[in-house]
């Protein structure tokens, strides 16, 4: 729930009485706030780069060794599905020549990206042309080999023209591998590039030597080094068209942002460059344009198009005083909107950072990955040997020994375990994002797959959090008397339970007199139970049952009725006097309505195998009618602000996988706390920046999408590494005992890479239950 300002109301304050008892004992064990992204005490930059030569899962490895021991830098990741390198250190520490210069000794080109539009195009455009070149490489290795095939058809080709055929797809074509090897070798390291650099040129400088020896009617083995270069060529130009697929939410996002706005100066509109907007400034908004910037309207009405960015299909109306984003679609009104964010600080920067942020990350399984990949080429080539070996010394059969070292070393596929998580967790937080659904990092979609325990918020989250008085309960003090001193000790404050009060306050009728006119003497908040003023000379206490049994104030005489409202599910709260003698003055009641979507939201969560828990502050008979109306079997009621993370502790020490979901600055300690912390985007920023996923509408069924997402995309993640490994640990035995051909063991090493990345593109198919946009 939310807390701003000063506030009061039973669903803050409540005392300690629960509807089922939390379990009991100490709280044990630490919630994995740094799980969740908690900032460092000292202050941090990152550093973008793409990086291009890398070609399987060692190379990523490779570069990112290669930034972690630069000078000053924390933290560094290498996404091989981006072709991204992500640097983390303290402030001012890094160096972006020293990066580049790191990538570049480790045998890689490096290029920093530094959010500068023109610069990015650049490099954009620089990427698109070296996808222009690898065509052209992709239709002369397929021209040149297919004649190459001709034997498979009974049409034996003279051994001179294979030579003619093989040797440019061999040296031109395949010089990328040579290269890639020979930067491997300097390294010390092994990857895709030196096993079908050592496999090809076996299998071609042994047809030579056949063919310079005379041995005509010898079937030699051009075709299968020009056609497992041609195939391995095809599959990486597949890859990396499926790859491009996987950034496509990203490149929406960013395709959002205007170039320029109209800004109004004195009595003129003049168009600027988005970046020349500051803060204050006021922009016009014509139909049909989309928002340059994050505003608060303060002229005109309209219907504004924010689906790309909440995942909210229908428009939504605005109007002068509401927020608009920067990047939605203005509808057919023209609006007058004062800049209030601009450049990183707007709403679909942050988005865009989150997203990426997210699939820059590496899941806890990658871990694995890397470390297999560590070793799997010395793995390869050795048993690429043994087969050799084997075949030679033991069979007697050299030339089948050679074949059978050939496909063994063409068929290991180091580049499909490398993909299988990156482009999973691509694809997933991308469709999250066009949901309304922002990923913090790899982590927390990891820990939301498993989750079975969701805890929940009820004000603001299940409720609209937006009370609004409902009785008036004087006792002894007219009704105009008991509004005005509640409201004026609740004066400025944002919280919503006090924003009722003085909404009410001021609908007192002509002739009454504004809250205002009671001055605020002194002020003094009591956490977890209310408040103490002194208002126009009088003391008031203003909070719940036991504020007032502390302050000795007997309230027996309106217990009945509160009674009633709080089964109705409303929130009472209690105004006392202090002197002359401690007297209560009355009570009022509020109703903070339940979100028509929240029982669906519960409902859904049921059918995903998680229990619901209802935790508040609230009373235990206004938390238990709330519960029974959404079908919440568990509540923990009572539970005061600095308690919320122990009770979640409490549910972890039981063997649990809690989430929990909240909107506000009491909840922080618990979303942090939480294996994964959920925040409604729109609550309190401090809310959202602790927990690991951020809901951008206030909609409760966009929590059982999020797990839902998680659990797919994770699917796809096991998926992917499970295929990946079981077609390493059954097609490199069948190629060591020579039962595949080096054309087929190409051809498989090929497939196995686009089949991965394809398998993560199916996740673009999944659509959330809460009826965002498609």
């Amino acid at each position: 729930m939310r807390t701003s300002g000063t506030a009061v109301g039973e669903a803050d304050i409540a005392g300690p009485a629960r509807v089922t008892a939390p379990g009991q004992g100490p709280a044990t064990g630490q919630g994995p706030a740094q799980a969740q992204g908690q900032d460092s005490s000292q202050p941090r930059e990152r550093r973008e780069l793409a990086i291009s030569g890398m070609t399987c899962a060692t190379c990523a490895l490779r570069v990112e060794r290669a930034l972690s021991a630069v000078t000053g830098v924390v933290r560094a990741e290498v996404n091989l599905a981006g072709n991204r390198g992500y640097v983390d250190g303290a402030a001012g520490s890094l160096r972006p020549a020293d990066l580049i210069a790191a990538v570049r000794r480790a045998g890689y080109e490096a290029q920093l990206l530094t959010g500068d539009a023109e610069r990015d195009r650049e490099i954009a455009a620089d990427e698109a042309r070296r996808m222009q070149a690898e065509s052209r490489r992709l239709v002369v290795a397929v021209v040149l080999s297919i004649p190459l095939l001709t034997p498979m058809f009974g049409v034996m080709l003279p051994g001179w023209l294979q030579l003619i055929l093989a040797t440019p797809v061999q040296f031109l074509i395949g010089a990328r591998f040579y290269v890639g090897a020979w930067k491997a070798l300097r390294a010390r390291i092994g990857n895709m590039d030196l096993l079908v650099a050592l496999g090809t040129s076996a299998a071609y400088f042994y047809s030579l030597y056949l063919l310079l020896a005379g041995a005509v009617r010898t079937h030699l083995y051009f075709d299968s080094a020009a056609v497992v270069i041609a195939l391995v060529t095809v599959g990486k130009w597949l890859e990396a068209r499926a790859k491009r697929s996987t950034t496509a939410q990203i490149k929406a996002l960013m395709s959002l942002r205007p170039e320029t706005a109209r800004v109004r100066r004195g009595e003129e509109e003049i168009e600027v460059p988005v970046n020349a907007v500051a803060v204050g400034d006021v922009v016009v908004v014509r139909p049909g344009e989309r928002l340059p910037v994050d505003g608060t309207v303060i002229g005109g009405r309209s219907e504004v198009d924010e689906s790309l960015l909440t995942g909210e299909s229908l428009p939504v109306a605005k109007r002068p005083g509401e927020r608009v984003i920067g990047g939605s679609i203005n509808g057919s009104g023209l609006l007058q909107v004062e800049t209030t964010a601009v450049g990183n600080e707007s709403t679909l920067s942050r988005i865009i950072a989150l997203v990426a942020g997210a699939q820059a990350g590496k899941a806890p399984v990658q871990r694995l990955v890397d470390r297999v990949a560590g070793i799997f080429v010395p793995v390869v080539v050795a048993i690429s040997l043994a087969a050799l070996l084997g075949w030679w010394l033991i069979g007697g059969e050299f030339t089948v020994g050679l074949i059978a070292a050939v496909s063994v070393l063409v068929i290991a596929c180091p580049c499909s375990l490398g993909l299988a998580t990156p482009t999973a967790l691509m694809v997933g937080t991308g469709v999250a994002a066009k949901a309304g659904i922002l990923i913090r990092d790899a982590e927390a979609l990891e820990r939301a797959h498993r989750l079975d325990t969701m805890v929940l918020d009820k004000t603001g989250t299940l409720t609209e959090g937006k009370p609004a008085v409902t009785e008036v309960m004087p006792n002894d003090i007219s009704e105009r008397e008991l509004l005005r001193l509640a409201a004026a000790a609740q004066a400025g404050s944002e919280h919503p339970l006090a924003r009722a009060v003085l909404a009410r306050a001021r609908e007192l009728g002509p002739g009454g007199e504004s809250p205002s006119s009671l001055p605020l003497e002194d002020f003094q908040s009591h956490p977890g139970m209310g408040l103490t003023a002194r208002v126009g000379g009088r003391r008031v206490v203003i909070g719940n049952r036991r504020l007032m049994q502390s302050h000795g104030i007997r309230i027996e005489e309106g217990e009945p009725r509160a009674a009633r409202l709080e089964e109705q599910g409303r929130t009472v709260i209690w105004i006392a006097a202090l002197d002359p003698r401690p007297v209560w003055l009355g009570s009022i009641g509020m109703a903070d309505p339940v979100k028509p979507e929240a029982a669906i939201a519960v409902r859904h969560l049921h059918d995903l195998g998680i229990e619901t828990v209802l935790l508040t502050g609230d009373n235990e008979r206004t938390a238990a009618a709330v519960a029974t109306q959404l079908g919440i079997r568990r509540v923990l009621a009572g539970v005061l602000p600095e308690g919320k993370a122990a009770e979640l502790r409490r549910l972890q020490a039981q063997g649990r996988q809690v989430g929990m979901v909240g909107d506000g600055v009491n909840d922080a300690p618990a979303l942090a706390a939480a294996d994964v912390g959920f925040a409604m985007g729109t609550g309190a920023d401090v809310a959202m920046q602790t927990a690991g996923v951020t809901l951008m509408r206030g909609d409760p069924r966009l929590l059982g999408d999020a797990i839902d997402v998680s659990r797919v995309t994770y699917r796809k993640i096991q998926q992917g590494l499970f295929w990946a490994f079981v077609y390493n640990v059954i097609g490199l035995p069948a190629a060591a005992f020579g039962f595949l051909s080096p054309v087929i063991a190409g051809a498989a090493m090929a497939l196995s890479s686009v089949s991965v990345v394809s398998n993560a593109l199916l996740l673009r198919r999944w659509r959330p239950a809460a009826g965002s946009s498609p």
